[in-house]
């Protein structure tokens, strides 16, 4: 199994395993990261409605802005996991400006050990985190014994068409995420796919910003300077595939 450390910078388009201890500081203009709260709000509300009463556990919840989002939204309780400290910080900060924080619990930790450890929950969010549990057979025959009987797994990711040619170390093509879906016991309730302009728009943004953090930091540790120009690098890369390559979709899945 990959370290900890390992398995982030790679769910962050990452290489080096040094970056890992300036993440934070390259992200810190970002409270969203990954996935749209207002998508996973509205998803909830059409899936579970008795929303109220639900338990929300968010494996990889960054800063905490999906979790926040659906507590202050829905009234509901939300339990967010991520292996940074600062982020985790930054979430309960939010929690209380937001008024929720009785409803939210953020907590710091690897989620490949907390998803072992876990149940009763009517909704699990990995929300574009990346296969860190392993590709789609793995990762929901982990979280359906985290789930309820009738509960959901909301699952924001991507994935190439069958007849694409292009190939990417963490991105599988539709009809394997399909098939694993199945072979996992589960099926596709609901499948959203993103809006290619939109997903450009947010990159550029982003890419803005994450130069602006990495110059500063190239600035301060210039013998980490090809640490920062190599993430910038992979970061293009990475905006290429999203954009022109790769299908973006939301899932959500439940038991057969």
């Amino acid at each position: 199994m990959k370290s900890l450390e390992e398995s982030v910078v790679t769910a962050m388009d990452g290489a080096d395993v040094e970056l890992f201890q300036h993440l934070p500081y390259l992200m810190q203009d970002f409270w969203e990261l990954g996935s749209s709260p207002e998508n996973i709000i509205e998803l909830i509300k059409k899936y579970k409605p008795d929303f109220s009463s639900l338990r929300i556990l968010d494996l990889g919840c960054g800063k905490g802005a999906v979790s926040i989002k659906i507590a202050a939204a829905l009234n509901c309780n939300c339990y967010g996991v991520d292996a940074f400290g600062e982020f985790i910080e930054e979430a309960k900060l939010k929690a209380e400006e937001f008024g929720v924080k009785d409803l939210c619990k953020f907590e710091i930790g690897d989620i490949r050990k907390k998803a072992c450890e876990l149940q009763g929950f009517d909704v699990v969010i990995l929300g574009s985190i990346g296969p860190v549990l392993g590709n789609y057979f793995e990762t929901l025959s982990i979280l359906k014994k985290v789930i309820v009987e009738n509960g959901i797994i909301i699952i924001d990711d991507g994935y190439f068409e069958d007849e694409s040619k292009d190939v990417h170390p963490l991105v599988q093509k539709k009809s394997e995420v399909y098939n694993q879906i199945k072979e996992a016991g589960m099926k596709i309730l609901f499948e959203g796919i993103a809006v290619p302009e939109e997903i450009t728009k947010s990159n550029l943004h982003f890419y803005e910003k994450l130069n602006q953090r990495s110059e500063e930091l190239i600035h301060k540790f210039p013998h980490k300077k090809e640490i920062f120009i190599n993430y910038l690098e992979k970061q293009r890369e990475e905006n290429l595939f999203l954009e022109q390559k790769i299908t973006c979709a939301t899932f959500v899945i439940g038991n057969n």
